[in-house]
């Protein structure tokens, strides 16, 4: 039997890596790290709704003890934001639907329902500024595609 023939060619190659490496990174890797950030913010925000949910956290009686609208929105922001992470996080379009939603939401409740969760004007300007955010990313992304 003979042996194989190696040829110096094999041991030249470079990883097929290296390549993406030296990529300039554009707005759409922007847009996803900004998207993975705002997955793990939103991770954050429905776990801390179902601390409250489930009673860990909070006091007044517990969940049980706050009024029906504030028992309703932090149910539905314990399920919004989990699943708005779980979209962002994989770059999904529909991820990105989730927490517009949730973020237009919590906006509208805390403007136009300030006894559920007290009118925090810091809520409504926090999450003003992650939405254009967002809007800036995708407007730069898509104007970064060919047509």
């Amino acid at each position: 039997m003979t042996e194989p023939m190696i040829s110096n060619q094999a041991r030249d190659l470079e990883p097929a890596v290296a390549a993406d490496e030296q990529r300039k990174r554009g707005w759409s890797d922007w847009l996803v790290y900004f998207l993975r950030v705002m997955a793990f913010v939103s991770m954050i925000k429905g776990l801390y709704h179902w601390a409250y949910v489930c009673g860990v956290a909070g006091q007044n009686g517990g969940f049980e003890g706050h009024a029906l609208p504030w028992q309703a929105a932090t149910v539905f922001f314990a399920v919004i934001d989990l699943v708005a992470a779980v979209g962002l996080w994989l770059a999904a379009p529909w991820g990105a639907v989730v927490w517009l939603t949730s973020s237009i939401s919590m906006i509208a409740v805390e403007l136009f329902f300030p006894q559920i969760y007290g009118g925090s004007m810091e809520v409504v300007f926090l999450e003003g500024m992650l939405i254009a955010a967002y809007l800036v990313l995708a407007i730069f992304a898509a104007r970064e595609q060919p047509a």
